[in-house]
């Protein structure tokens, strides 16, 4: 039988990585490459969409097809995912207007959120959204630019995410997954996924936002503009795509209620399967990729991105180390690490280093270290770091659980997931066994498997299909004394929040 290939590339907040697998779901190849986040402005976060998602997928598709060999025309289809949901307003050519305004961490739109919530009450927005207006939601940020930018408004086309942008200069179609659409653009677009006109009306024209499609729904095929540029044939499917998260999700296993997965890259975004929709102020709740399935999910601002400015700022003696030919950074900034005792002797952060999302969705939010004394070293100080994200997530577990939906299982992925002593510090915290799949490629993996899905090629037709494919790893299994101790720390997170929360928006007042 001849071979056929599937290729999947997934767009992050400071990388970009693809891989190409066969038809039994093996990986030829991964290629990765780097981009920066510009920060132009407090609370402001930014990519170039044409320099980093667009010229990203680029690079990485002529990599993986040079580098394996594989004849272009045997890549039967492409599956794509993005950092979500950004907000990316292009003209009738999909030229970028302006750079990109990413996800939840950018909470340039606070104003927007409070006059959206005076425009519609509190009320409604919560039957929208089963909590309030949050840095995460688009409708804010469109109305931002429509407030701050008149200029870039009145010359959008269309209103796009990541994965929509990379899509539409892919096939020349707009569209976004139902994942991302009825979520994160809501309550712009009715439940069958067509714009609705009376709602768009104070953000947006209806025909600015994309086609409502499934995220495996073969929605064009690569022109021969597009093809010059990737090193793709002409004619290769092209699926809707989603965010990343969603497609990490995915690609170890999340098709089913009671599946929870835990993504730990620059931030920690968290899926809880669940049966149906379930209403919480503190996190969020939508349909998921898989139809028929629900979501609760969460998201903390600052994980990987923590680590990044530790090392950039606290530990620039072990990137030194690493260029001179010595092992990773972020190896080195471990060593000490696992010497000191659950809690970091006294020492509690909070990880709001860039705002927070859930639990608090906050943007003014700001990171504290609670307890630090002159016995405190900056390896107390970056457990600490670790040991609040795990604090952070075990909050957003237990609001979970609060609503008495299962948790049956724990997976976890990311880059973090790499970190075997911070794997077992969020095992200890949260008193729960972690799982590691085996493959651990990320959100491309995902992305690959529903291309093959999206021309329902065979043994991949459908979600639970995927399933046969995913392989596991290691387990993380939590020490019960330690967590005893824990308890105890995550008490004290808990209320270190609702105790300076005001001297959070008074310094914000200030510096802003």
């Amino acid at each position: 039988m001849k071979k056929a290939y599937f290729m999947g590339i997934d767009t992050g907040t400071n990388s970009s990585k693809g891989v190409l697998i066969d038809q039994n779901a093996s990986i030829l190849h991964v290629h990765a490459t780097a981009h920066e986040m510009t920060n132009p402005a407090p609370g402001h976060y930014e990519h170039d969409a044409d320099r980093d998602w667009w010229g990203d997928f680029c690079r990485i598709s002529r990599a993986l097809i040079a580098d394996t060999g594989v004849d272009p025309k045997d890549i039967k289809a492409v599956g794509i995912s993005a950092l979500g949901a950004d907000c990316l307003p292009v003209d009738e050519h999909c030229r970028p207007l302006r750079k990109a305004i990413l996800y939840g961490i950018d909470a340039r739109a606070t104003d927007e959120i409070r006059e959206l919530t005076a425009l519609y009450g509190e009320e409604q927005i919560r039957k929208w959204y089963g909590r309030p207006l949050c840095s995460s939601d688009v409708m804010p940020k469109i109305l931002w630019i429509k407030n701050k930018e008149p200029d870039v408004y009145a010359k959008t086309h269309k209103f796009l995410t990541g994965s929509s942008f990379i899509t539409a200069k892919l096939c020349g179609n707009y569209c976004v997954d139902r994942f991302l659409g009825l979520a994160s653009f809501n309550p712009l677009y009715n439940a069958d996924g067509t714009p609705n006109p009376a709602l768009c009306a104070p953000i947006c024209r209806p025909d600015q936002l994309a086609e409502i499609r499934e995220a495996n729904d073969v929605v064009g095929y690569v022109t021969e503009e597009a093809a010059r540029e990737t090193g793709l044939a002409a004619g290769t499917a092209v699926i809707c795509g989603t965010d990343d998260s969603g497609a990490e999700a995915i690609s170890c296993g999340l098709v089913k209620e009671g599946k929870c997965f835990v993504q730990f890259g620059s931030s920690v975004y968290m899926i809880l399967g669940t049966k149906e929709l379930i209403d919480d102020d503190r996190i969020w709740r939508e349909e998921f990729i898989v139809p028929g399935l629900c979501d609760m999910s969460a998201g903390t601002n600052a994980a990987g991105s923590l680590t990044k400015w530790y090392r950039d700022n606290l530990f620039s003696e072990a990137k030194d180390i690493e260029a001179a030919g010595g092992p990773d950074a972020y190896v080195t900034m471990m060593k000490d690490v696992e010497k000191i005792a659950p809690g970091s002797d006294g020492l509690i952060t909070l990880p709001y280093f860039a705002g927070e999302r859930t639990p608090i969705n906050d943007p003014d939010a700001k990171g504290i270290l609670f307890g630090l004394t002159l016995a405190h070293t900056k390896a107390h100080m970056y457990r600490s770091a670790l040991e609040s994200v795990c604090f952070s997530v075990n909050q957003q577990l237990s609001i979970m659980e609060s609503h008495n939906v299962p948790i049956d299982q724990i997976l976890v992925v990311g880059g973090g997931a790499q970190n075997d002593v911070w794997m077992q510090i969020c095992a200890d915290v949260t008193g729960r066994q972690l799982d590691i799949p085996k493959i651990m490629v990320g959100a491309s993996y995902g992305d690959a498997l529903m291309a093959a899905s999206g021309i329902r090629y065979e043994g991949f037709e459908t979600f639970d299909a995927l399933t046969k494919y995913i392989r596991p790893g290691k387990s993380f299994v939590p020490d019960p004394e330690k967590h005893a101790i824990y308890r105890k720390y995550q008490e004290i997170y808990d209320a270190l929040y609702p105790a300076t929360a005001d001297l959070m928006h008074r310094i914000s007042r200030i510096t802003t």
